[in-house]
């Protein structure tokens, strides 16, 4: 059987001051009215039933989750006791689903992505997990480059695979880290790099088995909540495991190491939605180019993101700046230091400022 497992446990510290420790990112409507992870749930509809999909959140999130996600049954949301990255996370998962049921097929979504080609998305999905329960392997979905953003991750592919057939997996060659601007034109240029979209598909017992070769650290960790799954031991083995485990993420650990690898190209819109720049650029805007939400007036202004909270936003004479204004915080930056917000994060933290985060 197919089953999904969505990655919910980020906070969102670039989107600050809107997304804070208790109501982080994946639960606000940046872009409609529906939250970002109830729109991840709902465009596997027709793939994975409400009863198949699983969501993986710290423990504090899991009432706000079902909340959200009231299709879901209750023990489908595995609360994790501390953020180990996405490596622990997904051994978790797939020891639950493996247990349950050994031919497991899992689909693993992060929970922020926007994508609005769904039909495209499922069609591209298919073909994936269909390639996981016929061949093996471990698979993950690339997006093909618009422009040489250095914002992302790269894969390179073999363009010899699949006799051609785009819409087939073809063998991985390399995972690329965030390149600066000359080196992503480069790979644009070559025309056998993807975007690393962070979306996987596997059989629960491969990723199992990789994880167990590659990342022995994070094996043996769990190694004892192997025997714990299902008894009243099993949120004690589960803390043990993930206190224990290094902090390390699934494509470093294992996906860069791994033998059988392959990604299947997508041809949807797709946007991980890192800051507040990708929310300006995914919005509907004005003729002067301004996106405004909630109470605001512009005057001789463009390029402008403005989200008001109940204050009213005056914006005279300001281009390409953002604007997030919260009851308690507001954020004022360019379009182009977007990216910085999650150092205003770190130095609250770092400053004991925790009524801000």
């Amino acid at each position: 059987m197919t089953y999904a497992v969505i990655m919910a446990g980020g906070i969102g510290s670039r989107f600050w001051p809107m997304s804070r420790r208790e109501t982080p990112k994946q639960f606000l409507g940046l872009l409609a009215e529906d939250t970002l992870i109830q729109s991840t749930l709902a465009r596997l509809h027709g793939i994975v039933e409400p009863e198949q999909c699983y969501v993986v959140t710290n423990e504090r999130y899991v009432e706000q989750t079902h909340m959200q996600l009231p299709s879901l049954p209750i023990e489908n949301i595995l609360a994790e006791p501390i953020s180990r990255n996405t490596a622990p996370c997904i051994t978790y998962s797939a020891m639950k689903l493996f247990e349950n049921d050994p031919d497991a097929i899992m689909i693993v979504l992060p929970a922020d992505h926007v994508i609005r080609n769904v039909k495209q998305f499922q069609k591209d999905l298919r073909v994936a997990v269909e390639a996981a329960r016929k061949e093996g392997g471990l698979l993950t979905i690339g997006i093909e480059p618009t422009h040489a953003a250095t914002g992302y991750g790269y894969i390179q592919y073999d363009t010899g695979d699949a006799n051609g057939d785009m819409l087939a997996p073809y063998r991985v060659k390399t995972f690329a880290e965030k390149p600066n601007q000359a080196t992503a034109e480069r790979f644009i240029d070559s025309g056998d790099f993807l975007w690393n979209s962070g979306m996987f598909i596997w059989r629960a017992e491969s990723i199992l088995d990789a994880v167990n070769k590659h990342l022995p650290k994070v094996a043996d960790a769990f190694s004892i909540l192997k025997r714990k799954l299902g008894t009243k031991g099993e949120k004690k083995a589960l803390r043990d495991a993930f206190a224990a485990c290094p902090s390390i993420s699934i494509d470093y650990g294992v996906m860069e190491r791994a033998e059988k690898v392959y990604v299947v190209p997508g041809s949807f819109d797709w946007s991980d939605v890192g800051d507040w720049r990708a929310v300006y650029d995914l919005r509907e805007k004005g003729k002067h180019g301004n996106s405004i939400s909630g109470n605001a007036i512009v005057h001789n202004s463009s390029g402008c993101l403005i989200c008001a909270d109940e204050r009213l936003i005056v914006l005279i004479g300001i281009h390409d700046a953002v604007v997030v204004d919260t009851k308690d915080a507001t954020l004022i930056c360019h379009t182009d230091s977007t990216q910085q917000v999650k150092n205003v994060v770190d130095y609250l933290y770092a400053n004991q400022l925790d009524d801000f985060v």
